[in-house]
């Protein structure tokens, strides 16, 4: 587990980055993502009260006589073939121009044509009037030409001509125009006269000798005396005041030139009608008005100019503009939004009308972000929303049914969402390549030295070899190439200092060659002279000669005691001990024959066979009693004690003095440790214990120290020889 967290610590700075820039990224989207969770509510919310303002706006709309003309005229009415409209009102005061064209401007029922002429035909939502027609309009024409009264043909003068269509049967009507003082007003102020028409001859127009006006027929104009172009208004004022001037002159009796003529001009005019309409045949009942197939009545209104020149105004000429209807209701819906009207209490389940919204022709939004912005919840989101009204007209109730459906938010907000989408992608990019920057330029740098760190770690530790490992081409100028640059050049010190190590360890090897060459020497000529086995001196010489083996040809005393070749065989210990006790230097030395493992006494003339090097063994007793004389209280022995087990020998040193601290208790055996406090004087390397443990473990024993009541107790344990 420790080594799995120090791993991961050498990590530790690339995860930083890393999952900086990663939660740097999702911070990105989870804002993005709130944001259009936010918008989407906002965006339900808008639309509840769009909703609610388009009810309100649709509702006026309806309420406005305009409105209510449309809700009496359900079909959706055309400018061509013109057809009669119920009006929203019982009847129209035709006699008077100002009451008769604010009534069919409030009413909406004008269809409009090109050259500004203006159309209305409608009859009263009630039958007290009478079966008539109301025509109102207005035109653009030059001066008007009156009727002469006693003239039988109306072709010289300006005239309307009316047909009606209905029920299979046609009514045509003709009105010349008929002049009537103005009352001192500017303008021109008169009526149509109706007469049924005649056909025209062989020998020329029709002849009206002795027709009849129609009583019922009603018909009245009125038209403006100032030009309907500005510029014509200017030109006629200029003339008029020249005229008025040349006049003034002829009165004082002046020769002056004839006066000058009035320029021609178009004039503004209004109409107004009452059509008679006859459906029923004698004898029949009369029939209820207004007529049910009100909407099958078709309507032509002409009116032509003296002779036979085209007609001033056609009400069957193209490009002309429908009053207001139920479907001109259609673009104040959004696309999934519907609107329904009909009569609560009407025969038929279909309703009047129902009116859809267009969906606009936009670029579809991509379908994972539809996924995700249906998956977005938002407080208090109904899918179909629902609202009613009920609408009062003159002589029906009408309900009206809004449906809208919130869900056309997500493709408005899609949209939306899609164009945001770049700038997301935009700053997930930015930090991609700035993530993508620092990863290469930093922090793979730092992999790389952390790779070549750690690898030339666990080849100091493991081979004791520098060479595999270059940092040169990590230098820079920033802080890690600093960084590189000067673990670089420490390095390369290192290297230089373990070459000079090497060399120093060779000119060791060659010096520890030199000495064992010349000391060899000396001691073979002193093992002839000491050659008898009994001679104590041989086998002090024996003990130098296999020391010298032993560091002959090692690099170091450490290798050269690692490395040593011990001739383990059958050493009587006891006899050992006594030998030992008879040429210790030691004073003090006491040794004794300890219990063995069944309770009874060893006998020191008994043999006690163990495994074990005799001169190393003897080398081995000669550095542990030299460490305990070096630590014992002045004046108290050092005791031997001999203990048998069954497998093993036990040799306990014990000497009375100063406790060894706990922590030192095993490191005392490596090479190297010594005691600088020594009271006595000359260099120590700390080899002894090193060289004792290293023996005994060749031979297959052990060594330990321990501390005791008095002082510290030195435990070898050998194994026994079968």
């Amino acid at each position: 587990m420790r080594a799995t967290l120090e791993f991961l610590a050498s990590f530790r700075l690339r995860l930083l980055f890393r999952g900086a820039f990663l939660l740097l990224a999702l911070a990105v989207l989870t804002m993005a993502i709130v944001m259009l969770q936010e918008e989407k509510q906002r965006a339900y919310d808008t639309y509840q009260s769009s909703l609610a303002k388009t009810r309100a706006q649709i509702i006026a709309r309806l309420h406005h006589p305009a409105g209510q003309l449309a809700l009496l005229n359900p079909p959706t009415p055309g400018a061509a073939p013109l057809r009669p409209l119920v009006l929203p009102f019982a009847a129209i005061d035709f006699d008077d121009m100002n009451k008769a064209h604010h009534a069919v401007d409030m009413a909406g029922c004008l269809s409009h044509y090109p050259g500004g002429g203006r159309l209305c035909v409608g009859t009263g939502n009630t039958g007290w009037g009478g079966n008539f027609l109301y025509v109102v309009g207005s035109l653009v024409a030059p001066p008007l030409v009156a009727h002469r009264i006693g003239d039988e043909i109306f072709d010289t003068s300006t005239r309307l001509l009316v047909s009606l269509e209905a029920r299979g049967q046609r009514q045509d009507f003709i009105a010349p125009f008929e002049p009537l003082p103005s009352g001192g007003r500017s303008g021109l102020r008169g009526r149509f006269t109706g007469y049924l028409p005649r056909a025209a001859s062989d020998e020329g127009p029709a002849n009206y000798k002795g027709a009849q006006p129609l009583k019922e027929f009603r018909g009245w104009v009125w038209q403006q005396g100032s030009c309907h172009e500005p510029a014509a208004e200017q030109a006629r004022a200029a003339a008029l005041a020249q005229r008025a001037r040349l006049g003034a002159r002829l009165l004082e009796g002046e020769d002056t030139e004839s006066l000058p003529p009035l320029p021609d001009c178009t004039h503004q005019s209004f109409f107004s009608l009452r059509l008679p309409v006859e459906l029923d045949a004698p004898g029949q009942p009369r029939s209820p008005w207004p007529p049910a197939d009100l909407a099958d009545f078709r309507v032509r209104i002409r009116i032509l100019p003296p002779g036979p020149g085209p007609a001033l105004f056609d009400s069957a000429s193209p490009g002309a503009t429908a009053p207001f209807a139920l479907g001109d209701l259609a673009p104040l819906l959004q696309p999934g939004e519907s609107l329904t009207l009909r009569r609560p209490h009407g025969n038929g389940p279909e309703p009047l009308i129902r009116l859809e919204g267009q969906d606009a022709r936009e670029e579809a939004p991509a379908p994972w972000l539809m996924r995700l912005i249906r998956l977005l919840p938002v407080d208090r989101y109904d899918a179909p929303v629902e609202l009613k009204e009920d609408i009062q007209t003159a002589g029906h109730t009408y309900q009206l049914v809004l449906r809208g459906d919130a869900r056309s938010v997500h493709s408005s907000l899609g949209q939306v969402a899609g164009r945001v989408s770049w700038y997301v992608a935009g700053m997930l990019l930015a930090i991609g390549i700035a993530w993508l920057v620092i990863e290469i330029g930093l922090i793979r740098r730092i992999a790389l030295l952390t790779r070549r760190t750690r690898g030339l770690s666990r080849s100091v530790h493991e081979e004791g070899s520098l060479e595999p490992y270059e940092l040169d081409d990590l230098r820079g100028q920033d802080e890690l190439g600093l960084l590189a640059g000067a673990l670089s050049d420490l390095l390369r010190r290192i290297r230089e200092d373990a070459e000079r190590e090497r060399l120093r360890a060779l000119q060791e090897q060659e010096q520890w060659h030199a000495v064992g060459h010349e000391i060899m020497s000396p001691l073979q000529s002193l093992l002839v002279l000491h050659g008898q086995p009994d001679d104590p001196s041989h086998r002090y010489l024996h003990r130098m000669q296999q020391a010298i083996r032993v560091l002959y040809g090692s690099a170091s005393p450490s290798e050269a005691i690692r490395h040593s070749t011990l001739q383990v065989q059958r050493v009587d210990i006891s006899a050992f001990l006594h030998h030992v006790a008879e040429n210790a230097e030691t004073p003090g030395l006491v040794c004794v024959w300890g219990n063995a493992g069944d309770g009874g006494r060893l006998d020191p003339a008994c043999p006690l066979p163990v495994r074990a090097d005799e001169y190393s063994l003897e080398d081995v007793l000669a550095h542990l009693l030299n460490n305990a004389e070096r630590y014992r209280r002045p004046g108290t022995p050092i005791t031997l004690t001999l203990e048998a087990e069954p497998a093993s020998v036990n040799l306990r040193l014990h000497n009375q003095g100063p406790a060894i601290a706990p922590e030192l208790l095993d490191k005392i055996f490596e090479y190297g440790v010594s005691d600088p406090d020594l009271p006595e004087s000359g260099p120590h390397r700390g080899q002894g214990l090193f060289v004792a443990r290293t023996y005994l473990a060749k031979m297959g024993g052990s060594l330990r120290a321990e501390n005791c009541a008095d002082g510290v107790v030195f435990i070898l344990g050998l194994q026994r020889a079968g």
